[in-house]
């Protein structure tokens, strides 16, 4: 059995190499002639899996260490015979934390209170539900919206868009990038915000016309941006806009990254049968690996954002991408996984 793998998958290298001829590439390298005699293909974002990819190959299956599947022709994939698995909500948790850490120190710099204040999310799937959580044990008002979970589950408990972009002082995206979502943030999104709102986006790029954003720029609030159009040749003039810039790594946490894995290895020895590895968790290196947990009752916004930041100085990462815009891809890859909160 052979096996190809995005070599920046961590925890990977070793677990399967027992059972399997394994090869690891870069994963935005990885091409036809590398998988045309593969049995599996364990992947990231940065693998476009399609018939270009695909055609003539023998992969049977493909992992995903991945939230999402944006990359990869489901539809292709399914009439081809190729079973398709992600990591749904590996990462949720690790979002929570960059949301939060940014939402707390955007506000302790620039002296705005959340008192009162309300949260919109938009998307309340693996990520914004856990945002929601969050969000409600800090006091905030929340409203949601998620037109398939509406129409599954009644209208009770959602907001229309509308209503969400007009009321909501902070405004945070957690869709997955499909055809209803591709540039939903657009002109007409922007212009129903609320002045000086927050705007955050740690999802995916495309759902943000990023022309659109710059244009309304000057009436919003604090702005947050993790994931790009075009990545990795980001948009330089309005990197330069934003109060927090980051290459993409919102849920670039330890356990993230654990969970990520796990479910890729996992699903690969279902396939084929590798009892050993059906359970498979990689181990924590060290103690400060560990989640951390927080108690929040009882303190300030400004003790709340010093803890949140502490745990996770998310505006290192900013300057980091700041001074190496042109090292996206670098900065992923070599990003110290920070580890997870969680809260009482």
């Amino acid at each position: 059995m052979k096996i190809v793998a995005d070599k920046a998958i961590p925890f990977l290298q070793g677990v399967f190499e027992p059972y399997a001829e394994v090869v690891y590439r870069e994963g935005g390298a990885i091409c036809a002639e590398d998988v045309r005699d593969a049995d599996a293909l364990i992947t990231r974002t940065r693998t476009r899996c399609d018939a270009a990819l695909l055609e003539g190959s023998s992969v049977r299956i493909i992992a995903s260490a991945t939230i999402g599947v944006d990359h990869i022709d489901m539809q292709w994939c399914d009439s081809h015979g190729i079973t398709v698995r992600n990591a749904a909500g590996c990462n949720a948790n690790g979002v929570v934390q960059y949301v939060f850490s940014a939402l707390y120190g955007t506000a302790a710099r620039k002296a705005i209170s959340l008192k009162d204040a309300t949260i919109g999310i938009i998307g309340v799937g693996h990520v914004g539900s856990r945002v929601e959580s969050m969000a409600r044990s800090l006091g905030f008002r929340v409203l949601l919206n998620d037109p398939p979970r509406e129409a599954a589950e009644g209208s009770f408990g959602f907001s229309s868009l509308d209503t969400l972009l007009e009321e909501s002082d902070i405004v945070t995206l957690h869709v997955p990038l499909d055809p209803d979502t591709r540039a939903m943030a657009g002109k007409d999104f922007f212009r129903k915000m609320k002045d000086g709102a927050f705007f955050i986006n740690a999802c995916r790029g495309e759902v943000v016309d990023e022309q659109a954003l710059m244009n309304a720029r000057y009436r919003l609030g604090p702005v947050i941006i993790d994931t790009w159009n075009n990545e990795p040749d980001i948009n330089r003039e309005l990197m330069a806009m934003v109060d927090i810039a980051t290459p993409h790594i919102a849920g670039y946490s330890y356990q993230g990254k654990q969970n990520g894995t796990a479910d890729a290895v996992r699903a690969v020895a279902h396939y084929f049968g590798i009892e050993r590895l059906y359970d498979f968790f990689p181990k924590a290196e060290l103690p400060c690996n560990e989640a951390v947990k927080l108690d929040f009752r009882g303190h300030t916004q400004g003790e709340i954002a010093a803890m949140l930041q502490y745990n996770y100085p998310i505006f290192t990462d900013d300057f980091m991408f700041r001074m190496n815009p042109g090292d996206f891809e670098k900065l992923r890859e070599n990003y110290n996984y920070r580890s997870e909160i969680y809260i009482e």
